[in-house]
């Protein structure tokens, strides 16, 4: 279900089995109320989010650190399909418009450029999660990974799973 093939040497993989039906699972991924609550490893987290569910539409959202230092990201969807795959950029904004280059004084994370395609497949247990993030480099894949990719996004993924079996369908 992916659109591009894995390519070892630029992407990272992420999959999941999750005890959550993928209905729920989407609306984790875009309902800001949802998506500010499991988004960022705790005790990180998201003080504002905003979800143009559309190909070109925003996808943006403001990280908070421990201090309350705050680290906006915006991007841009590509593909939407109801409860089966979410792709968004982090190299271009809404509208399809060129992202600005990140400040040198950027967390490390805001010069990563990347897709990512979220697919959701239904399975008997609940939902098949993978995450393809796609970079342009070797040399931005290495950094993502050593920022703690599969750490921090399996992080997420496990409190988005324990966040969406208290939430009603």
């Amino acid at each position: 279900m992916n659109i591009s093939p894995v390519d070892t040497n630029l992407d990272l993989v992420l999959k999941r089995e999750l005890a959550v039906p993928p209905n729920l699972v989407w609306r984790g991924l875009t309902e800001p109320e949802l998506l500010k609550q499991w988004f960022c490893p705790k005790p990180w987290g998201v003080s504002d989010c905003r979800i143009d569910l559309r190909p070109g539409g925003e996808f943006y959202t403001v990280m908070q650190d421990p201090e309350g230092n705050t680290f906006p990201n915006t991007g841009c969807f590509l593909d939407v399909i109801d409860q089966k795959r979410l792709v968004w950029t982090s190299v271009l904004v809404a509208n399809y418009r060129p992202a600005p280059s990140a400040a040198t004084s950027d967390k490390a994370c805001a010069h990563i450029a990347m897709t990512a395609i979220i697919t959701l497949e239904p399975i008997s247990s609940g939902t098949r999660y993978t995450a393809h993030v796609m970079h342009n480099a070797p040399e931005q894949r290495k950094n993502h990974e050593d920022m703690g990719f599969h750490e921090g996004w399996g992080t997420t993924i496990t409190q988005l799973e324990e966040l969406l079996t208290r939430v009603k369908t």
